[in-house]
């Protein structure tokens, strides 16, 4: 019950985060962005999600697989390839569901749709790291495992802030409106307390099963950023969009290594 207790406040933490990133919208000063300014912050949400896929996702899902005596490379290329193969899969039936006279308007609706479904994905291995971190302080005597699950907590919900802006700023810019750009920036990190209090409850099983969640999440990440994000912000051969993915790159890996 205590590791339970613990798990949902600190998965309520880095929600919160999320959420607060996702809040820089509401507070932005014009709704007037020029195209090198849109590039630029789809540029920024890139690098975001390629340093939280190698970081974040890839790099603990090989060390997790050599914790259980595992070859590290396996679930990581499995899950990758999986999570690549079911993306482009959603990629092609998104159109059927978006039917719309308007085709840049219904491209415009399956690119958000695939931006908001790859970070909500990514969010999931996430809080099943820090339920699971938990869980495992709970079992044990060892002050130090609690110290460490909260110092991983800290660091998420630390991290969960520009990936909650690096989906409400581009919504916005697609002309979606503040508080719903908002809404959906906040969603995608409210999956973080429902797995990480799920993975508590099931933690061996958890266990087993995460290098490959978290591998998958990274490779959702990488081909949405590869198919949509980069594209977009190179379109008439601007260098704003790759200075922007250099910096998101750059802030996002900071803040996974140090935290």
């Amino acid at each position: 019950m205590t590791g339970l207790i613990s798990a949902a406040c600190a998965t309520g933490f880095t929600f919160f985060m999320t959420a607060l990133g996702a809040a820089m919208v509401l507070f932005m000063y014009s709704d007037d962005f020029s195209d090198k300014v849109r590039r630029a912050f789809l540029g920024f949400a890139a690098g975001v999600m390629i340093a939280a896929s190698v970081w974040s996702l890839l790099i603990p899902a090989i060390e997790e697989s050599e914790k259980l005596g595992n070859r590290g490379w396996i679930p990581a290329a499995g899950g990758f390839t999986c999570g690549v193969a079911f993306l482009m899969l959603l990629d092609k039936l998104l159109p059927c569901f978006m039917k719309n006279s308007d085709p840049t308007h219904e491209h415009r609706k399956g690119r958000t749709a695939m931006m908001v479904f790859a970070i909500t994905l990514h969010n999931i291995p996430e809080g099943m790291a820090v339920g699971l971190a938990f869980a495992v302080a709970a079992r044990s005597a060892d002050p130090a495992l609690f110290g460490a699950a909260v110092a991983l907590a800290v660091g998420m919900g630390i991290q969960n802030f520009p990936e909650g802006a690096a989906i409400s700023i581009p919504l916005r810019q697609h002309g979606m409106g503040r508080l719903k750009a908002f809404l959906c920036g906040a969603a995608s990190g409210v999956v973080e307390p429902i797995f990480g209090v799920l993975t508590v409850l099931v933690a061996g099983a958890a266990q087993t099963v995460l290098p490959w969640f978290l591998s998958f999440a990274a490779g959702a990440m990488l081909y949405v950023v590869a198919d949509e994000l980069i594209p977009e912000a190179h379109l008439e051969g601007s260098r704003a969009g790759t200075i922007c993915v250099m910096i998101g790159f750059i802030l996002m890996m900071t803040l996974d290594v140090a935290l």
